[in-house]
C-alpha cells in the first residue's frame, strides 16, 4: 500500500484501535457490576444483564454489519461503529436509569461489532503483503484487550468509579477515526449504493429469521445450566431452518448458504473457530475460578498465572502471523490443533498435581495453541472469502467467537455446577481433550477442502 513502511503501520493502528474495542469492552465490564448494581439498587442477576446482551447484540450484529459494509462501502460502516461507540462513551456516565444504560450499552456492542467486519474487509483490500503478519497485530491488539481488561476496569473503577470503563474508549475511537478518516480510500462507486437499493439487497427477513433464531438458540444454551427454556431451542431450530429454506431460494440473500458448498475450506473454518473459543473461553473463566476456590490462591496470584497463557498467546501470534505468510495457514492451524489436544491431555493427568512453575509452563503451551489457532484461522477465512463478501464472512466469523464463548459458559456450568473441584476440572481436561480431537479431524479435512476444490476468490 501507498506511504510504505509508515503507511501500513498507521493503517494498521487505525484498523487495531477500532476492532480492540470489542473485545476491551466485552471484557472490562466485569468488574464494574458491582459498583453499578449498588448504584441503581439492582440484582446481580439484573445487572448482569449489561454482559449477556452484550454478547448477544454482538453475535447478531457482526454479520449484518459486515453486509452492510460489503453494500454501503466498509469506510463508511467502520467510522460510522466508532461513532456509535462515541454515542455510549459520552451517554453512559450520564445514563438516568439503569434501562438507559443497557440502551447505550447495546449501542456500544453494536457500533464495535460494525468496526471488525469493515476492518478486514479493509485489510484484506489494502494490505496485500504479509498480510497474515497483519492479522496477528490485530489478534495481539484483541488478545492484550481482552487479558488485562478486568485488571484495566479495576484500575479505572478505582480512579473514577464505573463511568471511567466508557470514558476511556475515547482516546481508542479519536485514533481509529482520524486515521481511518484520512488513510482508508474512499467507497467505491459501486459501494455507493443508495438506501433504497441496500434496503431491497439486505434481505429484511432474512436478516430478522437470522437474528431470531440465533437470539432463540443462544437463550437456550444459555439456559441449560438453570430451568432448560426447550421452546426457545425448538423456536430457534425453526427459524434457522426457514433462514436457510429461504436464503437457497432468494435473489440476493443475506448469507448466501451455497458458498459452504463452493467453498467447503471457509466452512471448516468456522467450525474450528467455534472449537477454538469454547478451549479459550473454558480456561479464561473457569481457571481463575479453580485457582480461587479449590487452590486458595489469591486473586492477584490467579491473575499472575493466566498471564502465563495470555502472554505466551500474544508473543506467539506475531511469529504465527510470519509463518502463514511464508507457508500458508495449512500448517499453523494443524499444529495449533495438535498442540490444544496435547495441552488439553495433560492438563486432564498432570496439572491438578503440580507445582505453580509447572502449572505455567502447562498454560504456556496452551497459549500456543490459541495464538497459533487464532491468527492462522482468521488468515484462512480471509483466503477463503469471496473479496465481494469478506464483510459478511468476517462478521460470521466473529459470530462463532461468541458461539464459542457461550458454549464454553453452558459447558463451565454443567460441569462445576455448584462447587468446583480437583475432579471436576479433571472432568473439564477431558472435555477440552475431546474438542482439540475434532479440532484436530476439521483441521484435516479443512487441508483436504483445499486440495479438492481449491479457492477461487471472486475478484
Amino acid at each position: 500500500m501507498r506511504g510504505g513502511k509508515n503507511g501500513r503501520f498507521l493503517f494498521l493502528t487505525a484498523v487495531a484501535t477500532g476492532t480492540m474495542l470489542n473485545p476491551l469492552n466485552s471484557s472490562m465490564i466485569s468488574l464494574a457490576l458491582h459498583s453499578i448494581q449498588k448504584d441503581f439498587h439492582l440484582t446481580f442477576s439484573t445487572v448482569s444483564w449489561l454482559i449477556s446482551s452484550f454478547y448477544l447484540a454482538s453475535a447478531v450484529a457482526q454479520p449484518i454489519t459486515g453486509k452492510l459494509g460489503d453494500l454501503a462501502g466498509r469506510k463508511k460502516i467502520f467510522l460510522f461503529g466508532l461513532l456509535l461507540v462515541a454515542v455510549s462513551a459520552i451517554g453512559a456516565p450520564f445514563a438516568p436509569t439503569f434501562m438507559v444504560l443497557l440502551l447505550l450499552r447495546l449501542f456500544q456492542s453494536v457500533g464495535s461489532s460494525a468496526i471488525y467486519p469493515s476492518g478486514m474487509a479493509l485489510l484484506r483490500n489494502n494490505i496485500q503483503e504479509r498480510q497474515a503478519s497483519a492479522l496477528a497485530v490485530l489478534s495481539i491488539f484483541a488478545s492484550a484487550m481482552t487479558a488485562i481488561g478486568p485488571t484495566a476496569g479495576g484500575f479505572l473503577i478505582v480512579w473514577g468509579g464505573w463511568p471511567a470503563i466508557f470514558l476511556v474508549n475515547f482516546p481508542f475511537i479519536v485514533i481509529s477515526f482520524v486515521l481511518g478518516w484520512k488513510l482508508f480510500p474512499d467507497d467505491s462507486k459501486k459501494e455507493r449504493t443508495s438506501f433504497k437499493e441496500i434496503l431491497h439487497l439486505l434481505d429484511i427477513w432474512g436478516i430478522l429469521l437470522f437474528s431470531a433464531g440465533l437470539i432463540c438458540l443462544l437463550w437456550f444454551l444459555l439456559s441449560l445450566g438453570t430451568s432448560v427454556h426447550y421452546g426457545a431451542g425448538a423456536a430457534g431450530l425453526a427459524f434457522i431452518l426457514l433462514f436457510v429454506w429461504r436464503e437457497l431460494r432468494v435473489k440476493d440473500p443475506f448469507i448466501n448458504i451455497r458458498i459452504f458448498k463452493s467453498h467447503p475450506d471457509l466452512s471448516w473454518v468456522y467450525l474450528q473457530y467455534i472449537l477454538l473459543n469454547v478451549f479459550n473461553y473454558c480456561l479464561f473463566f473457569g481457571l481463575p475460578s479453580y485457582f480461587q476456590d479449590e487452590m486458595h490462591f489469591s486473586v492477584q496470584k490467579s491473575g499472575l498465572l493466566m498471564l502465563f497463557m495470555a502472554g505466551v498467546s500474544i508473543f506467539i501470534s506475531p511469529i504465527t502471523g510470519k509463518w502463514a505468510d511464508k507457508s500458508g495457514a495449512k500448517q499453523p492451524i494443524v499444529t495449533g490443533a495438535v498442540l490444544m489436544v496435547l495441552g488439553a491431555v495433560i492438563m486432564s493427568i498432570f496439572f491438578i498435581h503440580v507445582p505453580v512453575i509447572i502449572m505455567g509452563l502447562i498454560l504456556s503451551l496452551l497459549g500456543i495453541s490459541y495464538g497459533l489457532g487464532n491468527v492462522a484461522l482468521q488468515a484462512a477465512m480471509l483466503e477463503a472469502s469471496p473479496r465481494e463478501l469478506v464483510g459478511t464472512a468476517s462478521g460470521l466469523f466473529q459470530t462463532c467467537r461468541y458461539l464459542g464463548s457461550i458454549f464454553s459458559s453452558v459447558v463451565l456450568g454443567l460441569v462445576f455446577g455448584k462447587e468446583i473441584t480437583a475432579g471436576h476440572m479433571e472432568i473439564l481436561g477431558i472435555i477440552l481433550t475431546a474438542a482439540g480431537v475434532l479440532s484436530f479431524v476439521f483441521s484435516l479435512l479443512y487441508v483436504k477442502s483445499l486440495k479438492n476444490n481449491p479457492v477461487q476468490a471472486i475478484e
